[in-house]
């Protein structure tokens, strides 16, 4: 017979034949790959037969006792193997072993829980998930990606709001709480209280953490302020709690943020937490996900180590089930 090279569209191939090959490339003989196969010799020297034909190469040659690939079949082993390998685990699916698992793992956060949450999820990741690899992400990027629906971010710590807009699925974490920050020698503002009289006076810092736009905090904001009858008079506007903190140090601006960015920043530097009365509305945190991981082992377990590091005992357990939107259940080609 006479090999040359051949092209074939790989849906006229049955793929069953790699099977064998790598049966017989691991086990090194045909009576071992049949008894692993569950065939006869018989059926694995036709089925090498046919892969011969169809690839063009005599792929394995006796040689004494035993066989010798070619080195086309040499080609094909760490390919064959491989294939075999991601198939097997796609058919083993519900076996997850966190001690050996390997994968990356994509969270996406603002930056004040880069400075509260990810410290705690970094020390839970590294003893339960010691080989395996943890991305955060910002919000930005989660937007820019639409990286939920993609597949590209696997859970999102939002305020559970985004997760009943977007149809995501939800498990409460924790109640945002706001306060308000000024540097500590600020000229007018004396003690730790911000009365409504130096709110609706002093110019404040504007976030807007949401790709240069107003989110879903933003806007809880506005109308805390719109139902209160408050001022708010914005003179700067940032994408980060720490630059808004950092920008306060030196000028006499007002910073709205999470109490607990704040206490973080006032620990190093110099900078006073206010309170204000009426207190704005917590906003329920919550780890959101798309619904088509629900059920996959991985994520659940990496979901599950979130909550076990991050939720606030107070928080009743609470898993939101929002009708999905069109846009929300679409993928986008990357």
């Amino acid at each position: 017979m006479v090999y040359g090279i051949t092209r074939m569209n790989l849906s006229g191939i049955d793929l069953n034949l790699f099977l064998v090959l790598h049966a017989v490339l691991e086990t090194g003989s045909v009576t071992d790959a049949a008894a692993q196969l569950h065939v006869t010799q018989s059926a694995v020297s036709n089925a090498l037969a046919r892969l011969r034909d169809v690839l063009g190469d005599p792929l394995l040659v006796r040689s004494g006792r035993g066989l010798v690939a070619t080195p086309r079949c040499e080609e094909l082993r760490p390919l064959v193997a491989g294939a075999v390998a991601q198939l097997q685990r796609a058919v083993d699916g519900q076996r997850f072993n966190p001690e050996e698992d390997t994968r990356v793992f994509t969270l996406s956060c603002g930056d004040n829980q880069d400075v509260c949450d990810v410290p705690l999820v970094v020390e839970a990741f590294a003893r339960r998930l010691p080989r395996a690899f943890l991305r955060v992400v910002s919000i930005d990027y989660l937007v820019a990606s639409n990286g939920l629906a993609t597949g590209d971010v696997d859970v999102a710590l939002a305020p559970r709001a985004v997760a009943e807009r977007d149809g995501y699925l939800a498990e409460d974490l924790y109640l945002e709480r706001t306060v308000f920050l000024v540097r500590r020698d600020h000229p007018r503002i004396t003690g730790n209280t911000l009365t409504r009289e130096a709110f609706n006076t002093e110019k404040h810092v504007d976030m807007l953490i949401n790709s240069g736009r107003p989110g879903v905090g933003h806007r809880m904001f506005e109308q805390f302020c719109k139902a209160n009858g408050l001022s708010f008079k914005p003179a700067l506007a940032v994408s980060h709690f720490v630059a808004a903190g950092m920008a306060v140090t030196r000028s006499d601006l007002v910073a709205g943020m999470p109490a607990r960015t704040a206490d973080v920043l006032c620990a190093m530097l110099p900078l006073r937490r206010l309170q204000f009365v009426p207190d704005p509305a917590a906003i329920p945190m919550s780890l959101i996900w798309h619904p088509r991981t629900s059920t996959d082992p991985a994520a659940r377990y990496f979901r599950e180590l979130i909550v076990d590091v991050l939720r606030d005992g107070s928080v009743a357990k609470a898993e939101v089930r929002a009708k999905p939107r069109p846009q929300a259940a679409r993928t986008r080609k990357r």
